[in-house]
Formats: structure tokens, C-alpha cells, sequence
């Protein structure tokens, strides 16, 4: 089982490049933000207070998203491997994931972060919140917040992953194919 993490801040290009490489190589998409928006279009009660926390650009319990994406991968016992789009988003969240993987005796082969200024995240976000819907990608603030709550507490996570020398920086501005032949050449070396 080949499992990896797309990785970078809101508005990056981890929906587009995730849609090609699943295709290509055949893996399970694992998109927290498909889980949590499913719960809010459904209106759960777990959808409600995730939307209320989003909205103010800040993330969702760590138990939650661990559950959910246990259920994801006993749903799907026989995925050639997963891809992990937003998750996780911590250190707690790496180590949680590293220990949910090992229990299913799998791990992570190799996380690629996408690399993007922050001025082209926010004009990236604010045009997806023309068309979109989503009311985290029509307000300025709470975009810059987001990108904020991203630095400040997810790249931690590539260093806990480079601990274990599986961090691969891909530039994530340029077009959508040459990105896409970039994260394609790094995941072939480890395959």
C-alpha cells in the first residue's frame, strides 16, 4: 500500500493536483475537507459546530478528523493506498496518523508539499470564493487568518515528517501540468 501526503496552506492546489494523481496512480482520496463539508451539507451535528469553527478560520478537533478517517480506511480494505488532502495538520495529528497507519499495518511513503506565496494564495481564494460558496473563501480576514493558522501550526508537520526524511518541496505556482509532472516524478522514485 503506497500512502501520501499533498500538502500545503489553503488555496495551494492540493483539490486539482489530488483529483490527477488519484487518477494516475490509482489511490483512495482522503480529503478532510470533503469529510467535514459531507457532515455540514448533511447539517450533522458534527457538521454544524465544524462549520461554526470554520468560519472562524480556525480547525476541527483532532478526534474527530482520526475518526473519521479510521472509518475511511476500514471502508476501503483493499485501496492500492491513500492519498491524505489536509491531514494532518499538527505534529499531535502526524503522530496520531502514524499510529492509526502502523495499527493497519501500513505507513506514509512520502509527503509533498506544495509551495505557494502568500499573495497568490489569497487572489487564488478569493476568485474559488466567487464561484464556490464557501463563505471561508469570500472574506480577506479570514483567509489571511487561515494562511496564518496554517503556518503557524501546520508546517510543523513537515518537520515532524522530516525527521523520517520523507519531506519532498514542490513548487506550487506554474502551470497544472508542470506541477502535476513534479509531484509525478517524486512519487515515481518512491514507488
Amino acid at each position: 500500500m503506497f500512502n501520501l501526503i499533498l500538502f500545503g496552506p489553503p488555496g495551494s492546489g492540493k483539490g486539482t493536483q489530488s483529483e490527477k494523481l488519484i487518477a494516475k496512480f490509482g489511490l483512495k482520496h482522503l480529503s478532510t475537507g470533503d469529510l467535514l463539508r459531507s457532515e455540514i451539507a448533511n447539517q450533522t451535528p458534527l457538521g454544524v459546530e465544524a462549520k461554526k469553527i470554520m468560519d472562524k478560520g480556525q480547525l476541527v478537533p483532532d478526534e474527530v478528523v482520526i475518526g473519521m478517517i479510521s472509518s475511511a480506511l476500514d471502508a476501503n480494505p483493499n485501496a492500492k493506498g491513500f492519498l491524505f488532502d489536509g491531514f494532518p495538520r499538527t505534529s499531535a495529528q502526524a503522530e496520531a496518523l502514524d499510529k492509526l497507519l502502523e495499527l493497519k499495518k501500513t505507513s506514509i511513503a512520502i509527503m509533498l508539499a506544495l509551495n505557494v506565496s502568500e499573495e497568490e494564495l489569497v487572489k487564488r481564494l478569493m476568485k474559488r470564493g466567487e464561484t464556490s460558496g464557501r463563505s471561508d473563501d469570500t472574506n480577506e480576514n479570514v483567509i489571511r487568518a487561515r494562511i496564518t493558522e496554517y503556518r503557524n501550526k501546520t508546517e510543523v508537520v513537515a518537520d515532524y515528517y522530516n525527521n523520517f526524511d520523507k519531506v519532498v518541496m514542490v513548487k506550487g505556482e506554474g502551470s497544472v501540468d508542470d506541477i502535476f509532472a513534479a509531484l509525478c516524478k517524486e512519487i515515481e522514485a518512491r514507488m
